[in-house]
């Protein structure tokens, strides 16, 4: 699941688009396919026809995808390769893409970095396949993350996070502490849980970059804008301002607990109630399952907070797509697999598989609003999943370099819960260092 500390080799992807031309990375000669149309009776021909792709991926479910498919077409051999989680084979991938040599036919890709790709022309458009047509059948977050703020479709969703409240029932119920609805009523809890019991905390943050841009969408701000390599950040609106001013007062009053989510002490802090809510996608249910066994049946979960009373906005935090990388072969046959995985058959060995879908077909079926949780105490958890899922607003963007963009959160909006610099003036610190980073490599940036 999603760990948003990443990195990536620094400018790889923009200075080789962006001083060599866009094409100079990703064209090929024998490959490409972007812009091309390609038929169903194209992709009909190469599944008889057979042969080998290979797939980067690290998403567990798609190893039974990737058999089913092969025993549906005895013809075609999946070879499914683990190459690193997000930043790890982002680089390889890049490494592989900048050498021409090696490139998977399929990859997945998060959300977030998609445009870094995408816009330098790395990744095939599955317009050419007719993918534009398959809009309809997934939810509003995970098909904007797929058009990377272009008109293209560089992917289809796989996976989605729609934010949801986690909280510790038990340890609510000991000090009488309602379950908050909006993010001013959080702070209240906050404030309540720590005096009932110094060691209890609300939930932990040290500073986190995809928590906070998450936390920025549902307040409504929207502080990229991306027309090409054209981009401008403004952290200064007011969806920016709702989030820093009540975000604030939990770091002024030392209400979140100074843990590092996935280290061993936040499953600790997890497992014994001194860590008592998370906001998160909700992939979480699989890793509280497994990594805090012994609280199984004193965590719940509860709509995401709103900063208006009576709100519903919602928000993604997390969630990738499979994409065809432009250097890649077999163009016809990896399509029909990502399809096959993302919109067809696929979709729902991985929901049992325990991934959480894209596809409104599966949010909103009964089978999966009726699931219960054992570990939520029986709740039917995918009932708020869905809504939360069909809130989210479909006109955010990512910069076109964001994983550089999130690698630097640490050094500039992490300094405000470590001294005493300012939420709004970290973000500020943020805006002006992607600012002149995208300056560098050629970006037309405006603040």
């Amino acid at each position: 699941m999603p760990k948003h500390s990443r990195r990536l080799l620094r400018g790889t992807v923009l200075i080789c688009a962006l001083a060599l031309g866009a094409t100079a990375c990703g064209g090929s000669d024998d490959g490409g396919s972007s812009g091309k149309a390609v038929s169903e009776a194209d992709v009909q021909a190469a599944l008889k026809k057979g042969g080998t792709i290979t797939v980067w991926a690290w998403e567990p479910t798609l190893k039974q995808v990737a058999a089913d498919f092969e025993k549906e077409y005895p013809g075609v051999e999946v070879d499914l390769v683990n190459a690193g989680t997000n930043e790890k084979q982002y680089t390889a991938l890049q490494n592989a893409i900048s050498a021409k040599k090696g490139v998977p036919d399929v990859a997945q890709v998060e959300y977030y970095a998609m445009g870094q790709f995408a816009l330098t022309e790395q990744l095939t458009d599955l317009k050419g396949f007719g993918a534009e047509k398959l809009s309809a059948q997934y939810s509003p977050g995970p098909w904007n993350g797929v058009k990377a703020g272009g008109d293209g479709v560089y992917g289809l969703p796989m996976d989605s996070g729609p934010m949801a409240l986690f909280y510790n029932k038990k340890v609510f119920d000991k000090y009488k502490i309602e379950v908050p609805t909006t993010w001013d009523e959080y702070v209240d809890a906050a404030r309540a849980l720590h005096k009932a019991d110094p060691k209890a905390y609300i939930t932990n943050d040290t500073g986190d970059a995809g928590f906070t841009t998450s936390m920025l969408w549902q307040a409504g701000s929207r502080p990229y804008k991306v027309d090409g390599t054209k981009v401008s950040i403004d952290f200064s609106d007011q969806g920016a301002k709702t989030y820093t001013d009540t975000w604030q007062k939990l770091l002024d009053e030392k209400l979140l607990a100074p843990v590092t989510s996935w280290s061993d002490e936040w499953y600790k802090g997890l497992g014994d109630g001194s860590i008592a809510t998370l906001a998160t996608g909700a992939w979480m249910p699989a890793n509280l399952a497994s990594g805090v066994k012994e609280a199984a049946g004193d965590w719940r979960v509860a709509p995401l907070p709103q900063w208006t009373a009576g709100g519903k906005a919602g928000a993604e935090n997390g969630g990738s797509a499979l994409t065809l990388p432009e250097l890649g072969g077999n163009k016809e046959l990896a399509y029909a697999f990502v399809e096959y995985a993302n919109a067809g058959k696929g979709v729902q060995t991985r929901v049992e598989g325990g991934a959480f879908p894209a596809t409104t077909a599966q949010l909103t079926s009964q089978e999966f609003q009726d699931t219960k949780f054992p570990y939520f105490g029986g709740q039917q958890a995918n009932k708020i999943f869905a809504e939360s899922a069909a809130n989210v607003a479909d006109d955010w963007s990512y910069l076109p370099y964001q994983v550089y963009a999130n690698s630097i959160f640490n050094d500039t909006v992490g300094k405000a819960y470590v001294s005493g610099t300012g939420l709004a003036d970290g973000l500020k610190a943020w805006q002006d260092a992607s600012v002149t980073y995208g300056s560098e490599q050629g970006f037309t940036v405006e603040k």
